[in-house]
């Protein structure tokens, strides 16, 4: 698990994790919650600013039982979702805006 590595990473820093939490601009609760597991899918934004602090790629965080997180098998629509998007110029830091505006329209064709 994610929260799993980045604890054991934290701990052989030797940080606290009030610090990880001041050196990356995560709130400490958040970490917390990651480390415990609540939290098992944080952002690649928050992923990314806790593995520089940690001084870790991104892969090393997202190992999975021993093994890289990214050779997890991905269907190729989402695949070939992810390009049509790029594509179409819809890149990943815009993705939270276009979820608003998703869950927006579902919200109206709800009600």
């Amino acid at each position: 698990m994610i929260g799993n590595n980045i604890y054991k990473l934290r701990k052989k820093r030797g940080l606290s994790l009030s610090e990880l939490s001041e050196r990356s601009r995560v709130s400490k609760s958040y970490l917390s919650n990651i480390e415990r597991n609540l939290n098992q899918n944080p952002s690649v934004q928050i992923l990314d600013r806790i593995s520089a602090v940690l001084e870790v790629e991104l892969k090393d965080l997202i190992r999975i039982d021993g093994k890289q997180g990214t050779n997890l098998q991905i269907d190729n629509e989402w695949i070939e979702l992810i390009k049509e998007l790029e594509s179409s110029g819809i890149h990943k830091d815009k993705i939270k805006e276009y979820k608003t505006l998703i869950e927006f329209i579902k919200w109206q064709e709800k009600n």
